[in-house]
């Protein structure tokens, strides 16, 4: 999927326009009503449809590819969880967390992914499953480098950036930082890592009247 967003998209002169973009698609397909969530499937799924081309490798891949989707789909999924469970205001009980899959899955099969979990179980299967057909390359790297060292215009913002990007990076699994070469915090760092986010989150929480 880095792929399409590589050859079709302008996301090395607009990071931040991108990222809105995303974040806005999944804001109304969580909060928005079932048209205006409908409506934004359907702009995806159209666009997707248009998306496709060749790896160096000369393996053709196409945007509404249904794995390709699941595995997007599967890492958001895990990915904000993981972040809630680290950074939210309480954690989810094993029963939430499955809702919780379940709940996202409607959204992942509305786009068009294919077997998307339904459960912590599920979700933890289609990682393993998954793993043998990833891949690093400059590619990746350079994805990596644009998003995790972006400068907000404000340098007083900086060091905030630097703690959230490491506190992201920390979420991930082990086995996905030793793939991209990124390092965890240091043990004894960690702690100021982990505070800082915490308050980062809470902050936006309570700005947006902690929904």
């Amino acid at each position: 999927m880095l792929a399409g967003v590589w050859d079709h998209s302008s996301f090395r002169a607009d990071l931040l326009g991108r990222l809105r973009r995303t974040a806005r698609f999944i804001a109304i397909t969580t909060y928005g009503d079932r048209a205006e969530a409908a409506a934004a499937i359907a702009r995806v799924r159209d666009v997707h449809r248009r998306v496709a081309g060749t790896l160096p490798d000369g393996t053709g891949y196409k945007a509404d590819d249904p794995d390709l989707l699941a595995w997007v789909h599967l890492t958001e999924a895990w990915s904000f969880l993981a972040a809630w469970q680290q950074y939210g205001a309480w954690r989810l009980l094993p029963a939430q967390q499955d809702r919780y899959y379940a709940e996202f899955a409607t959204i992942g099969a509305a786009i068009g992914a294919h077997a998307v979990p339904y459960g912590r179980i599920g979700a933890a299967d289609a990682l393993d499953r998954m793993r043998p057909g990833l891949i690093v390359d400059h590619r990746t790297h350079e994805v990596a480098r644009l998003v995790l060292g972006h400068m907000p215009d404000n340098p007083l913002a900086i060091p905030l950036q630097r703690v959230t990007m490491q506190a992201a990076v920390d979420l991930l699994p082990g086995w996905a930082r030793r793939m991209h070469g990124l390092p965890a915090s240091p043990p004894f760092f960690r702690p100021f890592v982990g505070m800082s986010a915490f308050g980062v989150a809470a902050t936006l929480r309570w700005a947006f009247g902690n929904v």
